[in-house]
């Protein structure tokens, strides 16, 4: 079963509770355990091995930066070249590819930077700039984030000279930054996942979709325990080759938002 906050916060208090129980730590991005995937794929797990679980949801960033001290077995998050660097830095013992999904820019349904009429992600993003229209940002450093800023280089914009002006950062998750979004009737940048469990769009659509630029891998990384001895190297390694293997990949392809697969797995079986 998942472990409560509250739980935790005892355990903190006293260490003792934490060593009576086996669980694995899991510094994960938002939108896996927003969209309700842990929530369906991790049970499955637990009935198999017995083994607990607790997630940490964080931006991509701060998921890494948590594993960097430690404060993970295991590491599920979506930007390659940060995760890639978590490995070559020796924290993380192998990086996978798990699943994939898309990005997608909501916006507001009349569509005033008419973003739906172009061929390319980035010529989107720049008339959202030449419109004025307001575009909230995660602005939290999260996989999103990295991708939202990615695509604006790409597009030739500099965002800060505009903070506070039509873009604003939230500073937040996902799902806050879509309810600020769906308050303003403004642009933003979401992951499939999040959007697909958001129940309070208002009049906010799907603008744009479907290129390669907007293509969002999440990759899975057991954290090195010869860099941090406590970390519960065996098990996490255990629950990673599930995940990999054909039994997992099945699972994670067999979860479903309103009838509609939200994550597909990739992996290259074990």
């Amino acid at each position: 079963m998942r472990l409560t906050f509250a739980f935790v916060l005892s355990c903190l208090a006293f260490p003792s509770a934490m060593a009576e129980s086996e669980f694995l730590t899991i510094a994960s991005t938002t939108s896996t355990d927003h969209s309700g995937l842990y929530d369906y794929l991790l049970p499955i797990y637990e009935k198999k091995s017995g083994v607990s679980f607790r997630v940490v949801a964080v931006g991509t960033g701060q998921a890494i930066r948590n594993a960097m001290r430690g404060d993970a077995d295991l590491l599920i998050v979506h930007h390659r070249e940060s995760e890639e660097h978590f490995v070559a830095k020796g924290y993380g013992l192998q990086r996978d590819d798990l699943m994939y999904n898309e990005f997608m820019l909501i916006g507001p349904r009349e569509d005033p930077a008419k973003v739906s009429e172009v061929d390319d992600i980035a010529e989107a993003f720049r008339r959202i700039s030449r419109s004025g229209v307001t575009f909230i940002s995660r602005g939290d450093d999260s996989g999103t984030h990295k991708r939202e800023l990615e695509l604006w280089a790409k597009a030739g914009i500099q965002v800060r000279p505009a903070s506070g002006d039509w873009y604003w950062e939230a500073g937040a998750g996902m799902g806050p930054t879509l309810n600020t979004a769906a308050a303003r009737n403004a642009y933003v940048l979401s992951d499939g996942a999040t959007w697909a469990a958001f129940g309070n769009r208002q009049d906010l659509v799907v603008v744009y979709q479907g290129d390669p630029l907007l293509h969002n891998q999440y990759g899975l990384i057991v954290v090195n325990p010869d860099r941090h001895p406590h970390v519960k190297g065996e098990q996490a390694q255990e629950f990673a080759e599930w995940l990999l293997s054909e039994e997992g990949q099945q699972a994670i392809a067999a979860f479903e938002i309103n009838g509609k697969r939200v994550f597909s797995p990739n992996a290259k079986l074990r």
